[in-house]
């Protein structure tokens, strides 16, 4: 289970609103006054807002600015990761794949492997928003 310290926002009767920032992968490297990683990420970091489900606690029990942990599955991350980096990769090579093959041109190739390419991003996307709402996929609270 990958693990997450967030802030509550906003108490409600089966609900915690949480926030929080999405930070880079590394913190205690020596070379973080040069680091690309670094900048961008504080760059972009943007805070990340949740619902959380109580799962039968008490709303009364906690208060706005509480901190909190929550945590989702690892096969959720895992699959995710697969859906939306590795499809529209795939659909891009049988695009380019489908294009050489039946128009035998390597502009047709291209064409058609940028074109699987967006196909792949959009289904992606659309898949990760049908199953945004499935309870099995939803971070949980572990800790307060």
């Amino acid at each position: 289970m990958i693990e997450e310290s967030v802030q509550v926002l906003r108490v409600e009767s089966d609900y915690l609103w949480v926030e929080g920032v999405q930070r880079s992968a590394c913190h205690s490297c020596s070379a973080q006054q040069g680091c690309g990683q670094r900048l961008l990420a504080r760059l972009s970091a943007h805070p990340v807002r949740l619902r959380i489900a109580l799962d039968g606690r008490d709303a009364r029990s906690f208060q706005v600015g509480q901190d909190v942990t929550i945590g989702i599955a690892d096969h959720v991350v895992v699959r995710g990761s697969l859906l939306i980096y590795f499809l529209p990769l795939l659909m891009l090579l049988f695009g380019i794949w489908l294009g050489d093959r039946f128009f035998g041109s390597e502009f047709a190739a291209i064409l058609c492997g940028a074109l699987a390419l967006f196909a792949g991003g959009f289904v992606a996307a659309s898949v990760v928003n049908a199953a945004a709402n499935r309870s099995t996929l939803q971070a949980r609270l572990l800790d307060v």
